[in-house]
């Protein structure tokens, strides 16, 4: 899988999912090379685990489409 590039780091991606989902508690895990993105929040209870992951990877849309993310590998847990 291929990372992320040098353009948009953790911190961006931390900012843009929190303004969507404000109680998100990120964690990263891994290298650029093989990144793994844990989210957990009380927004997903009830929610299926595709709804889950639209619901981080949608604000992200911009970053996927500019070519400055590639590949991010999401983990969706509820509080």
């Amino acid at each position: 899988m291929q990372g992320m590039q040098e353009s948009v780091d953790k911190e961006i991606i931390k900012t843009i999912i929190k303004n969507e989902i404000p109680d998100a508690v990120l964690t990263f895990d891994g290298d650029s090379c093989n990144f793994k993105l844990i989210v957990e929040s009380s927004a997903f209870k009830d929610k299926s685990i595709i709804q889950q992951h639209k619901m981080v990877l949608s604000p992200l849309k911009n970053q996927f489409e500019s070519g400055a993310l590639h590949a991010l590998s999401v983990e969706t847990r509820a509080k």
